[in-house]
C-alpha cells in the first residue's frame, strides 16, 4: 500500500510568500475557533478546520500590499475571520434559543422541556448561521471572497 502524500495548495504557498510575520488573534477570533469542530476526518482536504482557520488567521499582511497576489491574499483572510467570528453567533443563538426555551416551560415538568430542547438547539444553530453572516457581512460579500475563504 502506498502512502498518502499531502503537498501545500497554491494558495498556501502564496500565503507563506507574502506572509512578513505573525498576527495576533484577537479574542472574538479565539473563542470562534474554539467552537470549531476539534478534528475533521478527511477523505480529499477539502475543508479548512481549526487548524487550517487558525493558520490562515495567524499570518500578517503588508496593508500597503496592493499587487494582485496581496489582495488575494488579504480577502481570503477577512472571508475565513468572517467564517470563524459567525461561528460565535450561530452557538450564541442556539444556546439563547434553548435558555428561552427551558424558561418559557418552567411550569411543566423537566420531561416536557426536554423534548423540546434538542429541536430548539438544532433550529437555532441555523437561526444563529444566517445571524453570525448578517452581523459579520459574511452574506454581503462576494462568492469570489467566500470561495476564496473555502479552499
Amino acid at each position: 500500500m502506498a502512502a498518502s502524500i499531502v503537498v501545500p495548495s497554491d494558495i498556501t504557498l502564496l500565503e507563506e510568500k507574502k506572509s512578513i510575520g505573525h498576527r495576533q488573534l484577537y479574542i472574538i477570533e479565539k473563542l470562534g475557533l474554539l467552537g470549531m469542530a476539534p478534528f475533521m476526518i478527511r477523505l480529499h482536504y477539502s475543508k479548512m478546520d481549526k487548524g487550517d482557520c487558525r493558520a490562515v488567521l495567524s499570518k500578517k499582511y503588508d496593508p500597503d500590499d496592493k499587487s494582485e497576489a496581496g489582495v488575494i491574499v488579504q480577502k481570503r483572510q477577512e472571508s475565513v475571520r468572517k467564517a470563524v467570528v459567525s461561528t460565535n453567533f450561530m452557538w450564541g443563538t442556539a444556546g439563547t434559543m434553548s435558555g428561552l426555551t427551558w424558561w418559557s416551560f418552567r411550569r411543566y415538568n423537566y420531561q416536557a422541556r426536554l423534548v423540546a430542547l434538542p429541536f430548539i438547539f438544532y433550529g437555532g444553530t441555523f437561526v444563529g448561521r444566517m445571524v453570525g453572516d448578517m452581523v459579520t457581512g459574511r452574506n454581503a460579500e462576494f462568492g469570489r471572497d467566500r470561495f476564496l475563504g473555502s479552499l
